[in-house]
């Protein structure tokens, strides 16, 4: 296995260590251990090597005869050539998917939970967060404490994608970048070497691990992560229903974590009762509305925020932009078909606002 590679390179050198000193015996001992573990070219060549030149001074000593040192080479060429079994591992795990546990155990933060610096923005957490959750989903992955990481990951997610909890889990970080967030926020008060990223137990119990990954990935592992998938493919559309129910488990823990997050985002791209005060951003000049007292309660990052303001404006409208586009080229192909000439140049002469707006960005040009 590849994992035995380093080990068997050490018994290589080992085993040459010993035939220089002249212990011929401990030197075959470790070259048969390295061929056990990782067969390599250079092992059995120095075991050859060796037992060859034993073969060849026993026959000069003992006064072996041929036929006697034929039969010894032959056996030694029948051991050579049978190949060494590869240990097996009573295991359903790989080695890679045990050494993503052990990285998530070893973390002392959620930023290095999950692989991002403090200043990533939501999109960068999210994106960084779909990655780990294939690998650490627990019926993906079987390695002991998966379960355990897998709950630590989403914690993180879920605290570095809301403001609000995001500028409180740092206010609460210490300086040597542990965290007390979980000491002042749970009921408890007890530390948790498994759990202890969690937003308090209030929300492990609330917001389930698994909510979480089919709010990112829409109720299961994307196709190619799938696995024994083949024949719910070639199933008729009977199976719609099942896809019903999945989003409709998906409204619905949508808006139990909307109700948990009472302190409400931080801003808005729409303007309300609420979120009545105008800023924008420094880069795009993206209008943005926030609460009266945002100046003097905000302690975040400004850029930071920002940022988001303008991930979350362009893909709205480039999802509008989409839909005009679609309705545009609907109403033509209805003129079209009908010969109306003048439905074609109504059609044409349509307004696309966002389309419009995208292109004033230079977020990409509208093909009219």
């Amino acid at each position: 296995m590849e994992v035995n590679k380093d080990e068997s390179k050490r018994c290589i050198d080992i085993a040459v260590t010993a035939f220089r000193a002249g212990n011929v015996e401990k030197a075959e001992k470790f070259l048969e251990k390295s061929l056990r573990l990782y067969p390599t070219k250079e092992a059995e060549v120095l075991l050859r090597r060796i037992r060859n030149a034993t073969s060849g001074a026993g026959a000069a000593k003992s006064g072996t005869t041929r036929s006697e040192e034929s039969t010894a080479r032959r056996r030694a060429a029948n051991r050579e050539n049978e190949k060494p079994q590869e240990p097996k591992l009573n295991v359903d795990y790989t080695q890679e998917q045990l050494d993503v546990v052990k990285r998530i155990q070893k973390c002392k933060d959620y930023y290095e939970v999950l692989g991002v610096t403090k200043e990533a923005t939501d999109s960068e957490v999210k994106k960084a967060y779909k990655k780990l959750a294939l690998q650490l989903h627990p019926d993906k992955n079987k390695a002991p404490g998966s379960v355990e990481a897998f709950k630590s990951l989403g914690n993180a997610v879920a605290v570095l994608t809301d403001a609000q909890k995001r500028k409180e889990y740092d206010l609460y970080r210490n300086q040597d970048g542990t965290s007390n967030y979980h000491s002042n926020h749970s009921n408890g008060g007890g530390y948790n070497h498994h759990h202890e990223y969690s937003f308090g137990r209030s929300f492990e119990s609330d917001i389930n691990p698994n909510d979480l990954f089919n709010m990112f990935f829409g109720g299961g592992f994307p196709p190619q992560q799938t696995r024994g998938r083949t024949r719910q493919s070639q199933e008729p559309p009977s199976t719609q229903p099942s896809l019903i129910i999945a989003m409709v488990v998906t409204f619905i823990v949508v808006t139990l974590l909307s109700t948990y997050l009472s302190s409400g985002p931080m801003y808005s791209l729409q303007q309300t009762v609420t979120y009545s005060v105008e800023r924008r951003t420094l880069n795009l000049k993206i209008p943005y509305y926030v609460k009266h007292n945002f100046v003097s309660e905000y302690q975040g990052s400004l850029s930071r925020l920002e940022h988001s303001v303008e991930e979350e404006y362009i893909l709205y409208m480039k999802r509008t932009c989409y839909n005009e586009r679609n309705y545009r080229d609907a109403m033509m192909a209805r003129a079209k078909s009908f010969g109306s000439r003048t439905q074609l140049n109504q059609a044409q002469q349509l307004k696309m606002p966002s389309c419009d707006a995208l292109y004033k960005l230079g977020i990409g040009r509208v093909n009219y």
